[in-house]
């Protein structure tokens, strides 16, 4: 087990070392420690032969030494969990393998990421689904969290018709930074005639926040391992519900889809591993695994919340003080998302601006803003860096 504080994660990723970084949420840096284990992962397949009898117990025990520790931050049994390469095909590989009906349909919050509501799209238009909206974004603007969950559940329930089949809401909102209610719409959903099922993108929530309880009670629930877990890109998980296990089929088919290959391809998994496909790059199971025990002893799921909190409020009551500065928020962050706008110029000008004095923050489409985003090896000092350069921009 390795052994490290938020201070110590941070000196092990090289990554923070010449730059002030507030882009967890597009991608986390990947620490040195997640480094070795991938490289000393490839090397040991290559020692035992990439493809001999040999490799496989040790391919079996790096897949399933990750499978185990997403299951564990899930809270759910690991045949619940299908290992993925992104939260797009944690979303899109289950989905698709639902039973449709024609006339049936998808309700999408306004807050979705642009490739979970183009696969929506594209699945209403082969199934002849109908998709309607979730409002959302002007409410999470408007109303404070202690006040949201209620605001959100109130909207969903204007929302949902007797056709509603599935209802797709991100636990952590990519562009506003708000966290929605997912248990309590999950409870709500279960009283609909049609118990439409529920896809949460956990992009932003995985590695950031608690997320045991979300999980539980999504139909699916996809993140990566890539952004807030620093763990390397193409690895990511989908927890699944028992009874999406029970009615879905899988959509993209290869042998790890297969129980026993000897089946003549007919015979399925029995549990979530019927959703993973084929061939993929263990050495990434050895690397995630590596950046979730440094995230693990750097404090709990809660703890490191509460880490999170304590620098996207600084950098929320900061921006208050700046002329010209609108947060999307009309208090602190419940996470580390901080989204605001600046009067006077351009959001790309801005990020290019901040970029020439190393200071990474990322642009958002909709709305027209910027993002910026503090994880636990944030600092205070940094914060403070990125308020006076925005306070020169403005």
């Amino acid at each position: 087990m390795i052994h490290t504080s938020s201070s110590g994660l941070r000196d092990r990723c090289p990554a923070l070392a010449n730059k002030t970084y507030f882009n967890y949420g597009g991608q986390g840096p990947l620490p040195t420690p997640a480094l070795d284990a991938i490289t000393a992962s490839w090397r040991r397949i290559q020692e035992l032969g990439p493809f001999t009898t040999e490799v496989w117990p040790f391919i079996e025990q790096e897949t399933a030494r990750v499978r185990q520790a997403m299951a564990g931050l899930c809270g759910v049994g690991t045949h619940r969990l299908a290992l993925t390469e992104n939260v797009t095909s944690g979303c899109v590989l289950p989905l698709w393998g639902l039973p449709w009906q024609s006339g049936d349909q998808l309700l999408l919050s306004d807050c979705e990421h642009p490739g979970v509501v183009a696969a929506c799209r594209e699945l209403a238009r082969r199934e002849g689904l109908d998709i309607r909206r979730l409002a959302l974004l002007e409410l999470c603007r408007r109303t404070p969290q202690s006040q949201l969950d209620a605001a959100v559940l109130q909207s969903l329930e204007e929302a949902l018709t007797p056709r509603t089949r599935l209802v797709a809401l991100s636990h952590l909102l990519w562009n506003s930074g708000s966290v929605m209610p997912i248990a309590t719409v999950a409870q709500r959903l279960q009283q609909h005639g049609n118990q439409p099922w529920l896809l949460v993108d956990a992009a932003q929530s995985m590695g950031s926040m608690p997320v045991a309880e979300a999980a539980r009670a999504a139909d699916i629930y996809a993140f990566t391992g890539h952004k807030w877990c620093c763990g390397p890109e193409g690895l990511g998980g989908v927890a699944l519900s028992e009874r999406l296990l029970e009615q879905a089929q899988p959509t993209l088919i290869g042998w790890r889809s297969l129980r026993d290959e000897s089946s003549g391809g007919s015979h399925w998994h029995s549990d979530a591993r019927r959703f993973e496909v084929a061939t993929s790059c263990v050495p990434l199971c050895s690397g995630l695994s590596a950046s979730l025990e440094l995230l693990a002893s750097a404090g709990s799921d809660a703890d490191r919340l509460m880490q999170i909190q304590a620098c996207s409020r600084l950098l929320w009551q900061g921006l208050q003080a700046i002329a010209g500065v609108e947060t999307l928020l009309p208090e602190p962050p419940p996470a580390g998302l901080v989204s605001f706008t600046l009067e006077g110029i351009s959001t790309q000008d801005a990020v290019q601006a901040l970029g020439e004095q190393q200071i990474w923050i990322r642009r958002l489409d909709d709305p027209d803003c910027l993002r910026a985003c503090t994880h636990i090896t944030t600092s205070a000092s940094e914060v403070e860096r990125l308020l006076e350069a925005i306070t020169k921009l403005t």
